[in-house]
């Protein structure tokens, strides 16, 4: 029962509640002793199907490393720590199933109806109402689990850590009456045994389904692609690289990566190969005498072996060698407008005049490291004039007209999501309310510094910060199972740039 010093009348009451259980255990229904003794049969079968998946994903990971380390080796590694810190854990549990189930009479393991026995397992964690030795190194096993895997886990993963921390979770729990009892006497002590061995195989269930779950995600390349997505780029493939005015422009876009773990045996461009030293994140360099005026062809292959055999992939390209142009190229490096408050990357030439002999002017115009940056000011268009000097010293001048925009408004979010949403109240009370500027070519983040969190039936709640205040999490125990609750009027801050309401985010509670 719950610690601390008790009063006569709730020792009485907790005297009372040991009776009843006792009674309730003696008059156990023999049909809910056998549903329970049937659960743990189908646990133990699913436990064993995934310790067989989880096996052979472990064995494709390293196969995989061993043919190319540099892509898989990492997630081979976390994949065997992960492995061993869960099957050392399934076996701790089995071992405690093993002892408990000691005592059963050979040939009487499917007889669940005899199960129903409650001092084998508080006899085993408990004196009294104290935790033997072996309760508390449960209690420890259970944590050192927790922690292990969340460290082994490193970056990423917030949907398992979030698992491991509230499904294995040993701290003290509030019954019905809210008093708050130790965890293994709350969740063990006074039942049957067939109900706790299937507790025990409940938690097997449960490390095998988040060993499988990363498994999964490293198995399908998601922890590689959020590692490198920033290596992809968008590609544009002509079918020429220059046109005449009126001529269709045709070609197709692909998704290009720098990745220097796929090099090819062998590059022939032009009928030269190419020093495989010179390959560098994934890019083979291309330099190419321009010759005269007209077009021009690329040709080669790339080899690969793949299985012991040799793959090759043609390359194919054209371009056009121009004369020198007399107008300027003026664009924006990531949109064919510019935003108010914000720094906007710009790419100013005339195409072959050097950047030195180019003067460019605009207001709110300024020199980077890399091209210009534009940070206009108020108005609606800004123009942006390019004066370049040819060899010769003739001038020739060129303007383009920007568009001036607001900022977008900002999405909210709550634990990085703003649709669909659903959650436990114990998970929603610790969400993080953030605020994102969603599909923007800006990586911008800004602040959120309050907002209003409703319940239906109940009266809002003003929050400051990020997470819900102790006011908020008491309403929130209110709500009811299918409660759309709504975190409103969102603010937030992002220095120096006039940020638009955030949008209103709703959340579905799934207890």
């Amino acid at each position: 029962m719950a610690g601390g010093k008790q009063s006569p009348r709730q020792k009485m009451i907790n005297l009372m509640y040991l009776v009843f259980i006792a009674m309730l255990a003696l008059n156990m229904s023999k049909e809910v002793l056998q549903a329970f003794g049937l659960i743990e049969e189908n646990l133990s079968t699913s436990n064993t199907a995934l310790a067989e998946v989880n096996s052979a994903a472990l064995a494709d990971l390293n196969q995989k490393a061993a043919t190319n380390a540099a892509q898989y080796e990492a997630a081979a590694a976390t994949a065997q720590q992960v492995s061993k810190l869960s099957n050392d854990y399934n076996d701790y549990l089995a071992s405690i199933k093993l002892k408990l189930t000691s005592t059963i009479e050979e040939g009487s393991e499917k007889d669940y109806q005899t199960q129903d026995k409650t001092d084998v397992l508080d006899n085993a964690f408990f004196v009294g109402d104290k935790l033997k030795l072996e309760g508390k190194e449960f209690k420890s096993n259970m944590n050192q689990y927790k922690n292990d895997m969340i460290a082994a886990l490193g970056e990423g993963y917030p949907g398992v850590k979030s698992d491991l921390t509230s499904k294995f979770d040993t701290s003290d729990v509030s019954d019905r009456e809210g008093l708050k009892r130790e965890y293994l006497e709350y969740n063990y002590k006074g039942y049957p045994l067939i109900a706790s061995k299937t507790k025990l195989t409940l938690l097997q269930n449960e490390v095998r389904n988040i060993q499988s779950d990363v498994m999964s995600q490293l198995l399908q390349g998601k922890l590689i692609q959020i590692a490198s997505m920033n290596n992809y780029k968008a590609i544009v493939n002509l079918d020429k690289s220059a046109f005449f005015s009126g001529e269709a422009v045709t070609g197709s876009v692909v998704l290009g990566r720098y990745d220097d773990t796929t090099v090819p045996s062998k590059v022939v461009i032009n009928g030269q190969e190419v020093n495989k030293a010179d390959i560098k994140n994934g890019q083979i360099p291309l330099k190419l005498g321009s010759g005269s005026v007209g077009e021009k062809e690329i040709t080669g292959y790339m080899e690969f072996i793949e299985n012991d055999k040799i793959i090759k992939i043609p390359i194919e390209s054209q371009y056009a060698v121009i004369p020198k142009p007399n107008s300027a190229t003026i664009s924006a490096d990531k949109m064919n407008v510019v935003y108010r408050g914000v720094e906007n990357p710009m790419t100013v030439a005339f195409a072959g005049i050097p950047d030195n002999k180019v003067n460019v002017s605009g207001a709110g115009l300024s020199k980077a490291s890399t091209g210009y940056m534009m940070k206009p000011g108020a108005g609606k268009t800004v123009t942006i004039t390019a004066t370049g000097t040819l060899p010769n010293g003739d001038k020739v001048s060129d303007f383009k007209e920007f568009r001036i925009k607001n900022l977008p408004r900002p999405t909210g979010m709550v634990s990085k999501a703003y649709e669909n949403i659903a959650k436990t109240r114990a998970n929603l009370a610790i969400s993080t309310v953030s605020a994102e500027f969603l599909d923007f070519d800006f990586d911008l983040t800004p602040r959120v510094t309050s907002f209003l969190f409703k319940v239906p039936g109940q009266p809002s709640v003003p929050v400051s910060g990020t997470k819900l205040s102790a006011s908020a999490t008491n309403v929130l125990r209110k709500a009811r199972k299918g409660d759309l609750v709504q975190f409103a009027q969102i603010k937030a801050v992002l220095p120096g740039v006039n940020v638009q309401s955030v949008s209103d985010v709703t959340v579905e509670i799934t207890d």
